[in-house]
Formats: C-alpha cells, structure tokens, sequence
C-alpha cells in the first residue's frame, strides 16, 4: 500500500465543501440489479444511496424514459423482438457512428413492451434479464417519493440530460420538459434534485430558467452539475458549434471559475483527482479538488465500482479482474474521501454506504 499512502501523503487532506459526503447510486445500484430499473434504483434506496441517478432519454412520442444511452441493444431484448428488427440502423450520436436501435424510433407503449438486461453479462449475474420494464421520469419520481417513505428520509434524484443536442436536433428537447416534470410532481418541488450534463449550453440556460444562483432560485431544492469527460475531449455542443473549449481547459482554475458561474458542482472521472500509473496503482492526487472548491465548487466524480478490473491495482484481492471486491472498494474510497471529494457515483450503494460512515 505504499503508493496509496504516499498519495495521502503527498498532498494535505481537503474538507468537502458539502456538510456531508453524498452517495450517489449510479444507474441505481447495477452491480447486483439491471441498471436503470425500477428495481435497481429500490436496491439502491435500500442500500443507503443519498441520490439514485436516471439518465434520461426521448421516446419517438416525446417521452423521458432511464437508458444510459438511447441505443438499447446493449441493455434490453430489443433484438429478440422479430416486429422490431426493421429498426436497427445506424446514427451519428455526438459525432460518433452508432449501430443499433433507439428509443428516439420508438413510442413508449413499444418500450414498454422490452424487457432490461444486463449490460455487462461477462461480469455481472444475469439471472434478472427479461424482469424488468424501461420505467419513464414520471415513474421514477413517485417511485422514489414512495420508497423514501419507507426509508423515512428523502432520497435525491440527479437525472442526467444524455444527448442534449441531439434530441434538440430531432425536436426532441428534454430541458423544459424535465423541469417541468419536476414541477408537476410534489415530491420534486421540495425533494433534492440535482440535473447534470456534458454539455455546457443546456446548463447554462437551466441556470436562467431557474433563477440564476441557487439561493435566489425559485426551486431552491434544484441544483446544476457540470460533468467532465477525458481532458483532450471537448463538450459536443461546443465541438458543433465550432468552438475550441476542451474539459482540460474547464479544469483549470480559469475554467472552474466559469462554471461556477451557473453550476453547483462538477463530475469529473475519478482519475481526473487521483490519476493512475502505466501499471495501474494511484499516482500523485491533481490540484482539481482544491481548485474547484476553490471557486465555489462541489466534486461529484464517478464512478466507484466493487470490481477488481475497475479498482487500482493497490486495491485488488487476488489476479482475477472479476473478482467481487468489498474491501478493496471501501480501501479505494476512503483514499478519496481523504481528498475532499463532497459526493460520489457508485455502482454499489452498500459498499458507498459502508466507507462513508465507517468515517
């Protein structure tokens, strides 16, 4: 463990900006559950999540439905459907080529009638495919306003815009629509939200809906995130519109300064605080933490999965990178919570449960 102590080390401990480290359930909890069902997201719950997090997506009939990416090959039995395979085609999503079929071709009754399965079978059990239905935004909030009842606590939800641009392109624009969503459900008008984003401009506009800086929002309850993809990357709405901004150039202490300006926090990779050595074992932590909390900003990385192949080699138990690893999951977080991180993704909201109050 030499490496991780010298990363503790090296660098003085952070506090978190927040009054308490949040545990986000990625996709709900899709280490033991389906990602994006019903289902995970009550596992979740369950487990201790402080958030569950829908990423949403458009149905042909204007829909907000949970899919980490609206091509659903990967993650329902669309294919197994003979009436839908005239469907399958190919689309540039983000600039990106993408083959498959996609819930922007299909009404939500023809979702509904799909079934999720595991989007990871060679890792994951797969013994829950064909249970669950693709449940839309409507569902998931009173889902999780009954399920915080039984909890006895309220429990957030930190939907995710995915494809902003594109939807806009094809007449399908989610922002408006999910705050308005938002409004028309009592638990949302007062339960934490928190709406994140890759792109920038939808953000921004967000910002202004609601009333610029939080304390003056009309929602006040409703939060903005900022996420950050690999640093030689840029947000697509700015690639398309021409521009040059990169996400290493937004994590600079400058760039920080400018997100601030209409988020509350960001979401960057886990690597982008902690980087990883050509062998695989934590490095020497990044400034990112002391910068952003430096401009007013809260860090919400993603994601902590209970993997061996998703951990840093100081963390692993035995060879085998499929190994189920709790241990070495709580070990991996704590040498994050030592950095200030306020909030976190993971795909195990039992074992981000267990590291943050083993604190």
């Amino acid at each position: 463990m030499s490496v991780v102590a010298h990363a503790r080390e090296d660098q003085p401990r952070e506090k978190p900006l927040a009054p308490k480290v949040l545990v986000i359930g990625h996709r709900g909890e899709p280490a033991r559950r389906p990602e994006h069902t019903l289902a995970s997201y009550g596992l979740a719950i369950a487990d201790g999540a402080d958030f569950i997090e829908p990423d949403l997506v458009m149905t042909k009939d204007g829909v907000m439905v949970a899919r980490h990416e609206n091509e659903i090959g990967g993650t329902t039995d669309v294919a197994s459907h003979p009436e839908f395979a005239g469907r399958k085609t190919t689309r540039t999503i983000d600039g990106h080529a993408v083959t498959g079929w996609f819930t922007e071709d299909f009404t939500l009754a023809e979702l509904k009638t799909l079934r999720a399965r595991e989007r990871l079978p060679q890792l994951r059990s797969t013994q829950y495919d064909g249970e669950f239905q693709i449940p839309t935004l409507d569902e998931i909030i009173d889902f999780v306003a009954a399920e915080s009842a039984v909890v006895g606590h309220p429990v957030g939800i930190i939907p995710e815009i995915k494809h902003g641009s594109y939807f806009r392109g094809l007449g399908l624009p989610m922002e408006d629509k999910l705050l308005a969503t938002l409004a028309a459900h009592s638990y949302t008008r007062t339960a934490p939200v928190e709406i994140q984003s890759f792109e920038i401009a939808n953000l921004q506009y967000l910002h202004e809906k609601l009333g610029g800086a939080q304390a003056h929002r009309e929602h006040p309850n409703i939060r903005l995130l900022q996420l950050i993809d690999e640093p030689d990357v840029q947000p697509y709405d700015v690639a398309a519109a021409g521009g040059k901004l990169t996400y290493a150039q937004m994590m600079t202490p400058a760039g920080l300064r400018e997100i601030a300006r209409y988020a509350d926090a960001i979401g960057p990779d886990i690597g982008a605080i902690i980087p990883r050595t050509a062998d695989g074992h934590l490095g020497r932590p990044t400034r990112l933490v002391h910068d952003a909390h430096a401009a007013g900003l809260e860090l919400h990385p993603y994601t902590f999965r209970p993997e061996n192949q998703f951990l840093a080699k100081d963390f692993w138990q035995g060879s085998d990178p499929h190994t189920f690893n709790e241990a070495g999951l709580i070990a991996q977080i704590d040498v994050y919570l030592d950095a200030g991180i306020d909030a976190f993704f993971t795909d195990d909201a039992a074992i981000g449960r267990k590291a943050v109050d083993a604190r």
